[in-house]
């Protein structure tokens, strides 16, 4: 198994250095030109190796995470609990969320409908929540450092 993930990676490494030298020789000029004409295929092939990278990332950080949550029931139980927390904040963001300005934001000449702004809202509330949460326990962390 290795030996053929080593050889998967080296060639997706190829073929990046390929479609790299290849949009170096096309020059950046060209490839903006072409891209205003909607041609890029200067960059396709790249993408599409990226995007093969990424997926394989992630369906391996994916495995390796449920199989240890499987294997190692500590482990499964504060992740729930941690999840848990985290749709706690999203509902009360949302419940807190008024979604009544939904006139004043514009988005390429288009109003914000109310459920869009309440959803963004609900965003901000929760990204304000969790900032005060980790700023809350860096505290408690250097604290109870300090006094042991």
């Amino acid at each position: 198994m290795y030996k053929v993930l080593k050889i998967i990676a080296a060639l997706l490494s190829l073929a990046g250095i390929i479609f790299l030298i290849m949009i170096i020789a096309k020059g950046d000029e060209a490839i903006k030109a072409a891209s205003l004409d909607g041609d890029t295929s200067a960059v396709d092939p790249m993408a599409f190796v990226t995007y093969i990278i990424f997926a394989l990332t992630l369906a391996f950080v994916l495995f390796f995470v449920v199989t240890n949550l499987f294997t190692n029931t500590a482990s499964l139980k504060n992740t729930l609990i941690g999840i848990g927390a985290f749709l706690v904040v999203l509902v009360i963001s949302y419940v807190l969320s008024s979604g009544a300005d939904a006139g004043n934001y514009f988005y390429n000449g288009v109003a914000a409908t109310p459920t869009e702004a309440k959803m963004a809202g609900a965003g901000l509330i929760a990204f304000y929540i969790l900032v005060v949460a980790a700023a809350a326990a860096m505290l408690w962390a250097g604290i109870k450092k300090m006094t042991t």
